[in-house]
């Protein structure tokens, strides 16, 4: 099974949105281009590439979600620290389908950008 079907790692939009609330950190995987093009209000931005070199700045005592473009790259950076012992997930269909949900992405007029 890849970590992109994994349902231990893979949370909607929705439960996504509902973890953020309750104190998850949410992290933006993607290139700095897309982030610039439309972001979730309230998530942090680290590249995928970056994440390695940052781990030590994210909260271990708290559940973190990623989120990419469609998923596959969050479902690595979840997958990779479930491995390392966070409580690590991954959103389903990335920004996409939280967009298709209907929920909101800053600035005004924002979208989700090609990757």
């Amino acid at each position: 099974m890849s970590a992109f079907e994994n349902p231990q790692i893979e949370v909607s939009p929705e439960r996504a949105n509902q973890l953020a609330v309750d104190g998850a950190t949410f992290i933006d995987v993607r290139e700095p281009y897309e982030r610039d093009a439309g972001y979730i209000p309230g998530t942090r931005h680290i590249e995928l590439e970056r994440l390695p070199s940052q781990a030590d700045q994210i909260d271990r005592a708290a559940p973190v979600v990623f989120h990419c473009r469609l998923g596959v790259r969050s479902a690595m950076a979840a997958s990779a620290f479930r491995s390392a012992g966070f409580d690590a997930y991954t959103m389903a269909g990335g920004i996409q389908a939280w967009v298709d949900a209907g929920l909101p992405i800053e600035p005004d007029g924002g979208y989700v950008a090609e990757h």
